[in-house]
């Protein structure tokens, strides 16, 4: 099915502070190399189909290019960011305006919340996670203003620290998700809603292989999680892989960089 995606050209990609246990500065940036795998993602969606649209970069927001954080789109409403981190919080203005422009209005939540990092559309439910960044009260103030049952999943894993590192969704009616990454009633909700998911091991999951996007058919997935890979094929998902390993330095990757425009 194609897709509509907001991304933001990694212009001033850089690890400049640590807000992750990804993070550090003793790593620089290959900023060339940054631009040539994000420029490959863009390619890679537009020649399975997807439109892809881009926000301007601002100087000082090193990790704008991580657009999923920014807010979480359905039904073409606009439920908004409040970023955990000060350094990340003016990023929330800049993508508002890009969506003002287009035309849509944006919700601003009143709590913590971090756009699809940690919010998950999937089929008739919205996956909420909570435990580092987002936090409960956000989840409710997305069930209000969607009108979408929203399920709530503990974190405990700091480095899956936004849901999107931890699980995805494969098309409307399953999943893939690593279950060391959630507190144990949190695997049993997980168990009962989906029990043909897709089981990722600790390795796929820091690989960023759960990072990833899928199109409900190709799953554009880091090539570095070669078990996921297997066990999404054995499903009959075709696994598209595209490296952003650079973006790994700031703790991101495939779909932190997508922001899906859902109409």
């Amino acid at each position: 099915m194609p897709r509509r995606y907001l991304v933001c050209e990694p212009d001033h990609f850089d690890v400049r502070y640590a807000i992750n246990p990804w993070m550090s500065q003793d790593a620089p940036v290959d900023a060339a190399l940054a631009r040539r795998q994000w420029e490959g993602l863009v390619r890679v969606y537009r020649e399975h189909g997807h439109t892809v649209e881009t926000v301007r970069p601002e100087p000082d927001l090193p990790d704008m290019v991580f657009a999923a954080n920014a807010a979480l789109v359905l039904e073409g409403r606009v439920f908004g960011s409040y970023f955990h981190a000060p350094q990340r919080r003016p990023e929330s203005l800049a993508y508002e305006t890009w969506f003002k422009a287009a035309g849509y209005d944006v919700y601003r939540p009143e709590s913590v919340c971090e756009g699809e990092g940690d919010l998950v559309a999937a089929g008739s439910f919205i996956l909420a996670g909570t435990g580092f960044r987002t936090t409960p009260e956000a989840h409710r103030e997305a069930q209000e203003f969607f009108g979408v049952p929203v399920i709530g999943l503990q974190l405990v894993d700091p480095y899956f620290y936004h849901l999107d590192t931890a699980l995805f969704a494969l098309d409307d009616t399953n999943i893939a998700y690593y279950p060391g990454a959630f507190s144990a009633g949190s695997r049993e909700v997980l168990e009962r809603l989906y029990p043909l998911a897709v089981i990722a091991t600790r390795e796929d999951a820091m690989a960023f292989g759960l990072n990833s996007v899928s199109d409900g058919r190709h799953v554009f997935v880091a090539p570095q999680a070669a078990g996921l890979m297997d066990r999404l094929a054995d499903r009959g998902y075709v696994p598209v892989p595209v490296d952003l390993s650079e973006f790994h330095k700031a703790g991101g990757g495939i779909k932190c960089c997508t922001q899906e425009i859902r109409s």
